[in-house]
């Protein structure tokens, strides 16, 4: 993720657009059950070409389509009404949910106040959460659509600086994501959210990679 020279406005890299498409879907993903056009278009996704050799960097990006691979063939499997009671029991719960998608869950008294801190940065950034949205600023859809804009831009916002996205990422994502999605891999609840899950997982670990390698 070196600099690069600058593109005309709107226009990304192929790989920081693959990138915003990634975090658009994992947002997506973890804020409610995928409709039928979301699924169909999930199935029929191409799958991410796997290296024939694997070092510790080439690792996680094997593992990256690998996960894909699953989620896209659970995808292709599944049926509305199953998805929306497995990710209200995941989620929701009557009284409480199953799996919290809260970073505060996670964070705790270790990190102050995980919500307080998420929503004073996104709203230094110019990401304050929208009207529409009801969840908390520490939930996992909204962390993952602060980083889609972040890399993506926002109607007449650029894309942030590769610098402020990593500082995002290693501060409001890396702490607690391992822990939420190895959470929901562990329940019996989980079946689809199994697959997006490990498929968030793999990605933050790319991710994790490549802005280490700067």
């Amino acid at each position: 993720m070196s600099e690069r020279a600058p593109l005309p406005a709107g226009q990304l890299e192929p790989e920081d657009q693959a990138r915003a498409d990634f975090y658009a879907l994992l947002a997506r993903l973890f804020s409610g059950p995928p409709d039928a056009e979301l699924l169909r278009a999930i199935a029929g996704a191409a799958p991410l070409a796997p290296l024939d050799s694997a070092d510790d960097g080439d690792a996680s990006v094997i593992h990256l389509a690998a996960s894909w691979d699953a989620l896209r063939a659970a995808s292709a499997s599944t049926d509305g009404e199953a998805l929306r009671d497995e990710y209200q029991a995941l989620f929701v719960g009557i009284g409480r949910s199953e799996v919290s998608p809260y970073a505060s869950h996670y964070l705790g008294r270790q990190s102050g106040r995980p919500l307080a801190e998420i929503r004073s940065a996104l709203a230094e950034l110019g990401l304050a959460r929208r009207s529409a949205t009801s969840e908390f600023e520490d939930h996992i859809g909204v962390v993952f659509e602060a980083m889609r804009m972040l890399v993506a831009g926002d109607g007449e916002r650029p894309p942030a600086e590769i610098a402020e996205q990593q500082r995002f990422f290693e501060r409001y994502l890396m702490p607690w994501i391992g822990d939420c999605c190895t959470a929901i891999e562990q329940s019996s609840v989980a079946n689809y959210w199994h697959h997006v899950a490990q498929f968030a997982s793999s990605f933050v670990a790319v991710e994790t990679v490549a802005f280490a390698i700067g």
